[in-house]
């Protein structure tokens, strides 16, 4: 007769695995189970090794790192009428599992859903110039009202990153020029105080060498050298009174030492020098 412990054995076995199975759990490191008993929440357990008792008590997974999620290609009409295509990359992690799990009924979409509202609302309040040029500040905007909303349901919004701005290809022509056309204003802008500088600094330099006569007669010298370094032929010259006053006074001494007085030359304040260089032989 075979005894039949011989087949009540494998089928303990085979019970005892599953069983264990069934009650046995081992969470990795970024992971948390949120257990129910008889359908209530108890505790939230893990990481490590979580027993369960058998057909009693249930649990639900929830990942604990950031997560990314691409916010698809949103339509804004911007608050000065103006029709783009704007799309953004959000990051989340779940910081409370057990409102993630009860408080909502999936997280994720849930998330995803309320980052293309808020996205939408809070770009449709700005203008176009700010969207293009305030880009970071309207992506904190986001993260802040997403992160204020989603507290309620364990899940903290680290960033929102504003990645596209689509205009239209009437709109980035129009751009095109406006950006032209401030380039232009800005380009007339410095050169008119350019000018000013420079007849600025003229007017001083005048009156400096205004002020001091021998400065003026250096001022002179210096120009004539200039001029004769050039290839002129003939150069006409003001020559300032003061150079040729010790020679006029030399000249009325000896005028008035003649018997006929009346005879003396007659000198004009403002002579000129006329210089002739010899005309180069061509080559």
């Amino acid at each position: 007769m075979i005894d039949p412990m011989i087949y009540l054995v494998p089928v303990l076995v085979f019970a005892l695995l599953i069983l264990a199975m069934a009650s046995i759990r081992i969470l990795r490191e970024y992971e948390r189970a949120v257990v129910f008993t008889l359908g209530r929440f108890q505790k939230v357990k893990g990481p490590g090794l979580v027993f369960l008792v058998p057909f009693i008590q249930q649990m639900v997974r929830v990942d604990l790192r950031i997560q990314v999620i691409e916010i698809p290609s949103q339509d804004v009409i911007s608050r000065d009428n103006v029709s783009m295509k704007v799309d953004a990359v959000l990051y989340f992690n779940v910081v409370n599992p057990e409102h993630a799990i009860i408080q909502v009924q999936d997280y994720m979409p849930a998330t995803n859903m309320l980052a293309q509202t808020t996205l939408r609302a809070v770009l449709g309040q700005h203008e176009l110039d700010e969207m293009l040029s305030e880009r970071k500040k309207l992506s904190s905007d986001v993260q802040s009202i997403l992160d204020a909303q989603t507290e309620l349901w364990g899940i903290k919004v680290s960033n929102v990153e504003i990645r596209t701005v689509e205009l239209s290809d009437n709109m980035v022509r129009a751009i095109a020029k406006q950006a032209e056309a401030e380039r232009d204003r800005r380009a007339k802008v410095i050169h008119a105080e350019a000018e000013f500088q420079a007849s600025q600094t003229l007017v001083n330099a005048a009156t400096i060498l205004s002020s001091i006569p021998a400065a003026m007669q250096l001022r002179y010298l210096q120009t004539l050298t200039e001029i004769g370094a050039e290839q002129n032929t003939t150069v006409v010259f003001p020559m300032p009174i003061d150079i040729v006053k010790p020679f006029l006074a030399l000249l009325e001494t000896a005028a008035d030492a003649k018997p006929n007085g009346d005879a003396r030359p007659k000198i004009s304040n403002a002579p000129a020098v006329v210089v002739s260089k010899p005309v180069p032989e061509p080559a």
